[in-house]
């Protein structure tokens, strides 16, 4: 039974997301290609680094963790020859302020909206930022000073926060980027052939994984989880609760529970409306590539 505060801090997870993914997905966010970026992922990668200043191609795929290199080497470092870090950082802010003033122009809880956003402004800055390189990289950032801009940024770092103690537990279980890939698909969650287009990742590669995989009783012929597999994928999914968990901690169990109602109301907002897709991977970025 999972004890009550990692299945706040799952929820957390799950409420945050959303929001931050309005970066991602909302139409505001292709205008990057028109100011020279050659895809949807050559400005990803520029975006998602950009608090990392000028982050080498290796750089990244520490951080990112789960992108084949090939995938990274394609835009990173060459992405920093459209724009420098700090002018993607810009046009990122007033691109993802344009899609949100859009976005909750008609949304009637402004009022805890707001309360939400200063919340997490005075309790995220006391999160560690030790052996977390992208949170340590965002939380480095200045707050954009602007209630909507600073409930994304805020739920940005949460996931980021997230994020990094998620690669940890994937470190400490022997798990590569592509394996946890691998695991995940065994979990239903996606399909070898999308994650491979969406990643990066080629068939052989796969397959080389998958053997290694089931070398270690993990996964079946078949890419199925067996018990042992279940078990440790589960172990890193509470690893990566635990590792989160001072998320609720400091906001406290009062703070803690008006901060998630109202971000549960919005995930479910932003998921109803179809401003971003409520399941991984998104069907746009199967059809997309990893080009």
């Amino acid at each position: 039974m999972t004890d009550p505060q990692t299945a706040l801090t799952r929820r957390f997870a799950k409420a945050a997301e959303p929001l931050h993914s309005c970066a991602y997905y909302a139409e505001e966010i292709n205008r990057f290609t028109e100011m020279g970026y050659s895809g949807w992922w050559h400005a990803y990668f520029a975006y998602r680094s950009a608090p990392m200043g000028k982050a080498t191609a290796q750089q990244v795929m520490d951080a990112f963790y789960n992108f084949a290199p090939r995938m990274v080497d394609k835009a990173v470092p060459n992405c920093w020859e459209v724009m420098s870090p700090s002018q993607v950082r810009q046009t990122q802010l007033l691109l993802v302020d344009r899609a949100l003033h859009r976005i909750f122009g008609d949304y009637k809880a402004q009022r805890e909206l707001a309360y939400v956003s200063e919340v997490l402004k005075t309790s995220i800055p006391e999160l560690d930022t030790k052996e977390r390189p992208l949170f340590a990289a965002w939380a480095g950032e200045p707050w954009p000073d602007s209630p909507l801009l600073d409930l994304w940024h805020a739920t940005t770092l949460l996931r980021e926060y997230r994020f990094d103690g998620h690669n940890s537990a994937l470190r400490q279980a022997g798990l590569s980027g592509l394996g946890c890939h691998l695991m995940m698909a065994a979990d239903g969650r996606g399909t070898p052939e999308i994650i491979q287009k969406i990643r990066g990742w080629s068939h052989e590669e796969w397959k080389q994984e998958a053997a290694e995989l089931r070398s270690r009783g993990w996964i079946t012929s078949d890419g199925q989880h067996t018990p042992l597999g279940r078990s440790v994928r589960r172990g890193v999914e509470l690893a990566t609760d635990q590792n989160a968990q001072a998320i609720v901690v400091n906001l406290g169990d009062e703070r803690s529970g008006k901060v998630l109602e109202v971000l549960e109301q919005v995930a479910a907002f932003l998921i109803e409306t179809g401003v971003v897709p409520g399941t991984w991977p998104p069907k746009h970025l199967g059809q997309m590539g990893s080009a």
